[in-house]
């Protein structure tokens, strides 16, 4: 039997889909006549699945299979906006704001019958409520996803791998380490050393604010996996506070070499390699004018 709600959505969808867009209109942002156009596209679409489900059987279940296309629908819609830089209020209104002229019709066709009025306006005031909480949270899966998809660029970014010299890299380290970042650290730096061939890999950790316990750790998981690719590891950027907070933490770092500064390190990788850099004391040749 098909339900009251049903009925009025059946035989007033034109009254109620064009009151729902003058509604929209009238809260949401200024939009162009592309968007006003999608809008209005989406619109009769969902109210379009609505229908449909709610004619075939449906009731305020949306895990149910008459309202599958409507859920489809509704997380194509709230991820899109999610893109487009929407708010999740600005989403969930989309479908809060088909209340008001679906009670408005469901009042005009049964004013003269309260029972049915009541059991009309909860069924459809039970679904809306499903259908916009169930907006929001696709909406909210889509912007935890982009975040995250984001966070996981920025440590890639984060985590620059420099090419110093002939077999020589250097890994200069910002920022707080943490086992997430010390993954990515450790991966980039093994892809470049197979990919380069090198056999000198200086870390660098200047730029690192705070050595606990757990970063010497993840220093040192970092260099017996660049020795294990047969590169020789050398940390720079030890300065005083930070060697005082290695000691009392009691971290072993005596198979790691150490220096103070990147240029340090890099000169002694040098010297390991065979090689120097000379000063040229030759005076510059005159530039043409």
């Amino acid at each position: 039997m098909e339900s009251k709600l049903s009925a009025v959505l059946k035989r007033r969808e034109s009254e109620i889909i064009a009151k729902w867009l003058e509604s929209q209109e009238r809260f949401s942002r200024r939009m162009s006549a592309s968007e006003q156009e999608h809008l209005s596209r989406s619109s009769r679409d969902l109210f379009g699945n609505i229908r449909m489900a709610t004619a075939n059987g449906g009731n305020v279940d949306l895990a149910a299979k008459e309202w599958d296309a409507t859920r489809e629908f509704l997380k194509d819609f709230s991820g899109s906006r999610a893109k487009e830089g929407y708010t999740s209020t600005e989403t969930a209104s989309f479908v809060f704001s088909l209340k008001q002229p679906v009670f408005q019709a469901l009042g005009e066709e049964y004013s003269r019958d309260s029972d049915a009025l009541l059991a009309a306006n909860w069924e459809a005031t039970m679904l809306l409520d499903n259908l916009g909480l169930f907006t929001v949270e696709s909406f909210q899966k889509t912007r935890e996803d982009i975040i995250s998809r984001q966070q996981q660029e920025l440590l890639e970014l984060s985590t620059p791998v420099v090419r110093l010299w002939e077999n020589v890299l250097a890994l200069p380290l910002i920022g707080t380490l943490d086992s997430a970042r010390t993954q990515i650290v450790m991966q980039n730096l093994l892809d470049a050393i197979v990919e380069t061939r090198s056999d000198f890999a200086i870390i660098d950790i200047t730029g690192v604010p705070i050595v606990d316990t757990l970063v010497a750790q993840h220093l040192l998981k970092t260099v017996a996996a660049a020795r294990l690719m047969g590169a020789d590891c050398v940390i720079s950027g030890i300065r005083p506070q930070i060697a005082q907070t290695i000691i009392h933490l009691g971290v072993d770092l005596s198979d790691v070499t150490t220096k103070a500064t990147l240029a340090d390190a890099f000169a002694l990788v040098l010297r390991r390699s065979g090689q120097r850099v000379v000063q040229d004391d030759r005076p510059m040749p005159a530039t043409s004018r």
